[in-house]
């Protein structure tokens, strides 16, 4: 905005000014192939992901997105790292979610080393997201959580 904008929004007494507003739209990028349409068990999941995160070469964390009946409304990759992590922050994780309305989340993210051992991190991030989400109202679901009956 140049000088002459921003003097013009403010009113004859300088005291009022025109503040932006703004509308946040979820913007579809593309489709990833998969036979899932419904999630019903970890197996489901591990197949949907499988094609989301095949040939990464980097660490991909990503969310599947799901309303109340586990239909997968879409996934959004959260954030792409290098080859041992991906920084992963609760406001980037839950904000597809707010904006499409979702229930609930599961969470993933792949191991280009191959380990597929949880790091300290990993066990980490998974807890404060988890809080996050009881906080907001978006359950997290995972195999040991209530969703699995585990």
């Amino acid at each position: 905005m140049t000088k002459k904008q921003y003097e013009s929004n403010i009113c004859e007494s300088g005291t009022w000014y025109k503040i932006p507003t703004f509308k946040v739209w979820l913007v579809q990028e593309g489709n990833v192939a998969s036979e899932v349409r419904v999630i019903k068990s970890p197996e489901d999941v591990v197949s949907m992901f499988a094609n989301h995160f095949k040939g990464a070469d980097r660490e991909n964390f990503a969310i599947a997105l799901l309303d109340r009946k586990g239909k997968v409304l879409g996934v959004n990759t959260v954030s792409v790292g290098g080859l041992h992590s991906s920084i992963v922050h609760p406001r980037e994780v839950f904000k597809p979610a707010v904006v499409i309305g979702a229930a609930s989340i599961i969470l993933a993210h792949n191991h280009p080393s191959g380990d597929t051992n949880p790091s300290r991190e990993d066990i980490e991030i998974t807890k404060r997201l988890i809080e996050a989400g009881r906080i907001m109202g978006i359950e997290i679901l995972d195999k040991e959580g209530c969703f699995w009956g585990g």
